[in-house]
């Protein structure tokens, strides 16, 4: 009989106890951020881009094989940057980026020249495109394996040890800019000039030794301008970016001539760094005067 209104009811002892219900935690995501996979990213596209225009090149479209060597080029100058900027820097993005300079600008230049005049020069046609290649080749090595040198002065490092992978495309491939632009204008003359195996053969072959020279070339990295010059470079870089889009072929031809004007210049600068450096570093060399 139950014990009255005021009685409590106990819980059974027999009854087991409950158990808090454990949520359940996601497990973390291991691995890389985005941040780091953008420079990778990019420089695929830019590989995507080199693949495409040896495409084009069999089509015979060599005006779109261009454009997408040049677009390989655009991203080569980015990759690296934004990989500083977001601090994505590794390894294995330094090895890709190799990979693809190789592929874009030191197979896809060589194969498109090939196609566009050079097959017609018989069984020693593709001489000047291998030497090119192998080349491009050894100076993407030899830049990779300056990464790890620590001893190289201050003012070294605002140049490069012959021209660069971008710019070596660009100067193999005037011809092609040339008889586009000439094609462009109605210049027959010109236009068969550039289909003859001379004038691909002997671009290839300068720039291949241009490639693999100890040239000292400006990387313009560190390049500090002058007050007086900001303004005007600012003006004449959009000047040359409306001729570029109004005349691509022109510009791209003019802006090889213009590199190769450089050049010299580059040399001198590079020789007056180092004799300053060493006037400097003797100075402190020197021992003082015994003082009296």
């Amino acid at each position: 009989m139950p014990a009255g209104p005021l009685a409590v009811e106990t819980p059974d002892a027999a009854a087991p106890p409950r158990r808090r219900r454990k949520t359940r935690r996601r497990p973390r995501v291991r691995g890389p951020s985005f941040n780091r996979l953008i420079p990778n990213i990019l420089t695929m596209l830019g590989l995507c881009a080199g693949l495409t225009g040896m495409r084009f090149a069999l089509e015979e479209r060599f005006g779109d094989a261009a454009v997408a060597l040049l677009i390989a080029a655009c991203i080569d100058g980015l990759d690296g940057r934004i990989a500083r900027l977001l601090r994505g820097t590794s390894r294995f993005g330094a090895e890709f980026d190799s990979l693809s300079d190789f592929l874009c600008f030191g197979v896809a230049p060589g194969f498109v020249l090939y196609l566009w005049a050079l097959r017609d020069a018989g069984r020693y046609g593709y001489l000047p495109c291998i030497m090119f290649t192998v080349c491009m080749a050894l100076r993407l090595a030899r830049f990779n394996a300056s990464l790890d040198d620590t001893e190289k002065p201050k003012y070294a490092s605002n140049f490069f040890t012959g021209v660069p992978a971008p710019a070596g495309a660009g100067l193999a491939m005037f011809p092609l800019f040339l008889g586009l632009e000439a094609r462009k204008l109605g210049w027959e003359g010109v236009y068969a000039l550039t289909r003859l195996p001379l004038l691909p053969a002997v671009t290839l072959s300068g720039t291949a030794f241009l490639l693999v020279s100890t040239l000292p070339v400006w990387s313009f990295k560190n390049f500090k301008v002058p007050a007086a010059y900001v303004l005007p470079l600012m003006l004449g870089t959009g000047a040359y970016a409306m001729i570029l889009v109004a005349d691509p072929w022109g510009a791209l031809a003019a802006a090889g001539i213009i590199y190769i004007a450089l050049l010299p210049l580059s040399r001198r600068s590079f020789h007056r760094l180092k004799a300053e450096a060493q006037n400097l570093q003797a100075e402190d060399e020197s021992p003082e005067p015994p003082r009296a």
